[in-house]
């Protein structure tokens, strides 16, 4: 494997991981918020994960385990591989209580929770659990970016774009209830951006677990896992906050366009 992919393939997940911190500077620092423009950033996310999940990274997983194991019990592994990653992803969203989860996104404003103590600890609590409920979730995702940048990087630049988008609503979720509990924005920036850093450290962690086990199969199966886990965010995350912070229309119009943008760019480079 080449060095210089494999710095190509860290440098886009270090990069995709930094964007908390993008969604944390950008509730503390700008007065003015544009909520339809991230909605349909959003939708967008999930056009380009989607699309690239299930027309090209599921394939090119079929065809790994497909040459290895043959046709039929190729495509069984696949499905089964595509399953799990959507089942270990949600594993781990079962785990964190739903009040905490930085994926059941809640409107916070200051003026709903006047400077007291006992509602200033409760959105400490909060920020440092979706923090680290972020952290664990970050670990496949940067795994999953880390590999697709890897294996093809026509892909893996947009779908490190689409994990970025994705990642700033995260960063907004951390920083606002540190930000109203402590009143102190160095904290609530660095907390934020620290919660993304575990996407560059699960890409680490997954490859030098998987390096020594490479092969065709491995390959195959992990692809297919990584699939299932981009339908998952997809599903469950980008598309569910799009509405939240926009309409539907400019959600559903966001992940037209991210697919129609995805599919000419495979077409342009293929």
């Amino acid at each position: 494997m080449e060095t210089g992919n494999l710095f190509m393939a860290f440098g886009l997940t270090m990069f995709a991981g930094l964007c908390t911190g993008i969604g944390s500077l950008m509730s503390l620092l700008s007065k003015k918020f544009n909520p339809k423009f991230l909605a349909g950033s959003l939708g967008f996310s999930a056009g380009v994960m989607i699309y690239v999940a299930l027309v090209e990274i599921f394939a090119k997983a079929r065809g790994s385990l497909s040459t290895a194991l043959g046709d039929r019990p190729g495509y069984w592994i696949t499905v089964i591989a595509f399953f799990s990653g959507i089942a270990i992803i949600a594993f781990i969203d079962k785990l964190i209580p739903s009040y905490e989860n930085p994926h059941e996104l809640k409107n916070i404003k200051r003026e709903e929770c006047p400077e007291q103590a006992p509602c200033g600890k409760k959105l400490l609590r909060m920020g440092m659990f979706s923090a680290l409920a972020i952290g664990i979730h970050n670990f496949p995702e940067g795994l999953a970016t880390f590999m697709a940048v890897l294996t093809d990087p026509s892909i893996g630049i947009g779908i490190a774009v689409a994990v970025a988008i994705h990642n700033i609503p995260e960063g907004v979720a951390v920083a606002i209830p540190i930000y109203y509990a402590t009143k102190s924005k160095k904290k609530s920036f660095w907390l934020s951006l620290l919660s993304g850093m575990a996407e560059p450290l699960g890409a680490l962690l997954g490859y030098f677990i998987l390096r020594s086990f490479f092969s065709e199969t491995t390959f195959g199966v992990v692809f297919a896992g990584v699939a299932g886990i981009m339908v998952y965010i997809s599903l469950d995350e980008l598309l569910p906050t799009a509405e939240e912070y926009g309409q539907h229309h400019v959600a559903i119009s966001g992940l037209i366009a991210g697919m129609m943008v995805m599919a000419l760019s495979l077409l342009l480079l293929a």
